[in-house]
């Protein structure tokens, strides 16, 4: 159900988490939390600091298994996923931190994504095994990097890179699988305002072929690019609607956004 006791489960949905539960010995990081995300949409996760939001986001990618609760994928009822089961379902994520192996090129960790998806076997083109498989992923990590604006650092080592470039080289490897949900850790941290503008295009951009879910600080990304927005507070939900609807609700106000400036 929803905060006002009315929520109700759509059988489109592409993901949908219903009295998600979270305990941590005494501690509760969740309570009774539900989301759901539909076809091509483009949804907000936020709250302030330690309100829930990455213990939800470890639920839905497979970190975290809930105490309690109810997943939904496609609008039939799942067990809890497992991390190596995202890709069976076509989901995506990204870290908080980047996660790029410094050691290798930029092309070389946007190949790992695909190969992943492909499912043959993580590392095996890089060792020989297959010639064919290789070169196909390779020209489907090369397109990945040219619709993130990489393609022109493809042959540099990940750890020669400047912070914001590797935002972008994550995202194309989370994006070479061709996910049905992205999910987005905090994609704008750390970001100057040219890059946060170039992340925000991104999302709407992709929106038409990919679901996103995206937990973020700053609101002025959140407000301009998601259709709904959830807000959490101590492991509770305590709103949810559009950009307009929660901006102007007094619960999140009083919560968040009323001393919020828009980043941390």
């Amino acid at each position: 159900m929803n905060v006002e006791g009315e929520y109700v489960l759509s059988n489109s949905s592409l993901l949908s988490v219903d009295a998600v539960t979270v305990q941590f010995g005494g501690l509760k990081a969740l309570s009774d939390v539900h989301l759901t995300v539909n076809p091509g949409e483009v949804v907000g996760l936020i709250g302030p600091n330690g309100a829930g939001k990455t213990t939800l986001f470890n639920v839905l990618s497979g970190i975290v298994k809930p105490t309690s609760g109810h997943l939904t994928l496609n609008g039939s009822s799942s067990d809890w996923l497992q991390p190596h089961d995202l890709v069976d379902h076509q989901i995506s994520r990204t870290l908080q931190g980047v996660g790029l192996f410094g050691d290798l090129t930029v092309l070389e960790n946007v190949m790992i994504g695909a190969e992943m998806h492909a499912k043959a076997g993580l590392l095996r083109s890089f060792f020989g095994a297959d010639r064919k498989s290789e070169a196909a992923l390779r020209e489907r990590a090369q397109i990945a990097l040219e619709n993130t604006y990489c393609a022109d650092i493809a042959n540099r080592r990940a750890d020669s890179l400047p912070y914001p470039i590797t935002k972008r080289v994550a995202i194309a490897r989370a994006l070479v699988s061709a996910p049905k949900l992205l999910m987005l850790d905090e994609p704008a941290g750390g970001l100057g305002p040219q890059d946060i503008e170039w992340m925000k295009g991104m999302i709407r951009n992709i929106r038409g072929t990919t679901s996103v879910l995206i937990v973020e600080h700053h609101m002025d990304v959140v407000m301009s690019v998601c259709d709904r927005i959830y807000v959490l507070n101590f492991g509770e939900l305590i709103a949810e609607g559009t950009p307009a609807e929660v901006r102007e609700n007094p619960a999140v106000i009083a919560a968040y956004l009323g001393s919020h400036t828009g980043h941390e």
